[in-house]
Parts: C-alpha cells; sequence; structure tokens
C-alpha cells in the first residue's frame, strides 16, 4: 500500500480509503454481519488504514459492521471517520442530543474517540453557515473532551466557496466529491486546502459508478497503463499531490485487491499539472451529471436524476430515447411539466442546466 499524510496532523494514511457505505446489501438485510465484517478486515490486511462511515449507511448498520471488525484491531493501527449534522440530533439540536449521538457512534464503532468527525453534507455557504452555526461548538467540547482527535468537514460546494470556508482554519481536513468528470469544479477548493496544511479526502472517485460504465468514453485514463478504466480513476484521484486519501466503496475482498492495486508505484503530482495534462489532451468534463441524486427532489415530480442519466447516454454518443425507455420506463415527454423553478439546479453538485436539458429531452419526437 502507498501512504501519504494527512496534511499537517503528522497521520500517515493509506493512499486508498474504505468507504464504508456498500456492504452488501443482501448480508445485511439478512443480518449477516459478521460476514460483512470480513470486507474492512481484509482490507486491514491489505494496508488500508483509514475507514470511513456514518450514521444511516447500510440501513444504519454500517458504523456497527465495521465496529465489529475495528474491535479486533489494536487502536492505534487503524483510523476512523464518522459524520454529524443536523439531521442526526434528532429533533432538537443541542450539546445533549450531538453528546448522544456522538457516545451511540462510539459505542457502535467500539472505540473510544474518532480520528476524525466530519460537520457533514454542506450543499452551499448559506448550509455551511446553519450547520457550523449549530454545532461547531459542540464538535470542539467533544474534542476537549477526548473523544474526537480532528474536527473535519464533509461538503458538496464548488472550489470557490470551499476557499471561504478553508479560510476560517477551523478544520484540520475536508471530505469532497472529485473525479475525472468534475475535476474543473473544485480544483481551487483543493489547492486552498492544501496550502492550509489541511488534509484532503476524496469521495465519489468513479462518478457515481458513471466512468466504469462507460469504459470506452473514460479510456484515456488508462493511456500507458494495464489498469482497468475503474483503476485508473481511482489513481487519477490518488495522484494528486493534495489528495490524502481516495475513498473506494468496497463490498467484496476482490474489490479490495483491484482498488490496492490501483496505487501501486504511485507517482503523485500537483493538481494543477495533472489538469494540464489531461487538457492537453482534448479532455475537459464537467458537464456528465455524476448521479449523487441530490437533485431528486422536484417539486412536481419528475424523477430528474434518471432523466439527466438518460441525457448522459446523448453524451456517450447513445440514444436518450432507448435509455429513457428500456432503462427506466419513462416517456421523453415526462420532462415537459417542469416548472423551471430552480431547485434542481440549486441542488446540483455540478452546477449542470438541468431546467435547459429538461426542455431539450421533452422536445425529442420518436
Amino acid at each position: 500500500m502507498y501512504y501519504k499524510n494527512y496534511g499537517n496532523t503528522g497521520l500517515k494514511v493509506s493512499a486508498i480509503g474504505m468507504g464504508c457505505m456498500r456492504y452488501d446489501e443482501d448480508d445485511v438485510r439478512a443480518g449477516r454481519l459478521g460476514h460483512c465484517a470480513e470486507v474492512p478486515l481484509y482490507a486491514y490486511s491489505k494496508g488500508i488504514n483509514y475507514f470511513d462511515t456514518a450514521p444511516f449507511y447500510s440501513e444504519d448498520k454500517s458504523e456497527e459492521i465495521t465496529g465489529l471488525a475495528l474491535g479486533q484491531l489494536p487502536r492505534n493501527s487503524f483510523l476512523v471517520s464518522s459524520k454529524a449534522n443536523i439531521g442526526t440530533t434528532g429533533k432538537t439540536v443541542t450539546a445533549d442530543a450531538f453528546r448522544r449521538r456522538l457516545e451511540k457512534t462510539l459505542t457502535r464503532l467500539k472505540v473510544d474517540y474518532l480520528d476524525f468527525y466530519h460537520l457533514w453534507c454542506l450543499m452551499s455557504l448559506e448550509d455551511y453557515k446553519k450547520q457550523h452555526d449549530a454545532l461547531y461548538d459542540f464538535f470542539v467540547q467533544a474534542q476537549k473532551d477526548g473523544l474526537i482527535r480532528n474536527i473535519v468537514f464533509s461538503s458538496h460546494m464548488p472550489g470557490d466557496e470551499l476557499e471561504l470556508v478553508i479560510a476560517r482554519n477551523q478544520y484540520r481536513g475536508m471530505l469532497i466529491g472529485y473525479n475525472a468528470l468534475n475535476y474543473r469544479f473544485r480544483q481551487s477548493g483543493i489547492e486552498a486546502a492544501a496550502a492550509k496544511g489541511m488534509g484532503v479526502v476524496v469521495m465519489n472517485p468513479l462518478g457515481g459508478g458513471v466512468i466504469p460504465q462507460n469504459p470506452d468514453y473514460f479510456r484515456y485514463l488508462t493511456a500507458g497503463t494495464d489498469l482497468t478504466v475503474a483503476q485508473a480513476a481511482l489513481r487519477f484521484v490518488a495522484s494528486h499531490q493534495e489528495i490524502s486519501i481516495t475513498l473506494n466503496g468496497l463490498t467484496t475482498r476482490e474489490q479490495v485487491d483491484e482498488a490496492c492495486a490501483a496505487v501501486e508505484g504511485l507517482v503523485e503530482k500537483p493538481v494543477r499539472q495533472i489538469v494540464a495534462d489531461m487538457e492537453g489532451q482534448g479532455v475537459a468534463m464537467n458537464n456528465l451529471c455524476t448521479g449523487c441524486g441530490y437533485c431528486d427532489e422536484c417539486p412536481v415530480g419528475i424523477e430528474i436524476p434518471k432523466y439527466m442519466d438518460a441525457y448522459n447516454q446523448q453524451l456517450f454518443g447513445g440514444s436518450i430515447l432507448e435509455r429513457l425507455k428500456w432503462h427506466w420506463s419513462l416517456p421523453a415527454e415526462g420532462a415537459a411539466i417542469c416548472t423551471a423553478c430552480g431547485k434542481c439546479e440549486r441542488l446540483c453538485t455540478q452546477h449542470l442546466p438541468i431546467i435547459a436539458r429538461l426542455a431539450e429531452i421533452a422536445a425529442i419526437k420518436d
């Protein structure tokens, strides 16, 4: 395993971290939690030392499963992170409610402290202010009490907004979505965090599955390697000097092996050089839907993620209509009820022109 520094904390972290939100669904539903725990144990045996979980993952069993594994390991041999926001504290946002949630997480994970605790899922500067003002002091008190080692945050904001949060010098690291689809969208935020000595952890390195599902389109990532497209996408992210950890949601031992192989002999480069190299090949993304699903709150009930997935097919050289008909069983004219309220575009982590795309889809004739 290749190891990196987590910012200026002095911690050495595996270039691949285990995202603990994709435990086998059948095992989880059948209560075979011990079987699920074999995956993080195997990941640990392969050199992965960073495990990222949260309340509600895997039908609210992720922390428990992860704890079954970590409870068998020396506490100083791994790093574990979890998350909290207003939505995890229950109906009332109080110091007691925050502490109850944190203690529940610690009990499930079978640890006395968290190495990293995220202020979770900040969607915008407005959302950041609301969450920060409500909870940050509770994080600080928990840190003073020895329950948290590092206060960090998780965000879907663009780079320029990330810079404003980073400038406040209140966090030791951040967790963001970053991949070969949206690299320009968050580049400045990654550079700003690294310049402040913060750790940078990346989620969604495969673009919500878009990258491995379209290997021909993303074949350029594999140039000069014998990696699969999925492995090359992981390596693309991990090769950034500014990025500490690339999270990969791992369900099987085989996936662990594939992820570890992706960073063997890793060569790190500054983000600006990586972007220049990519765009020197004529590659510029940022126009694809990553399938994150945050836009799925349409007031009139349009299943926007499905329509945007179908629009991707056109960008990949395929047919929107065929994707809608045979994969989603949706009519193109279903997009016509859009009222252009703009809610979906405000929620979109890619800032895509969803309204215009829905109108384009609605206008398609058989």
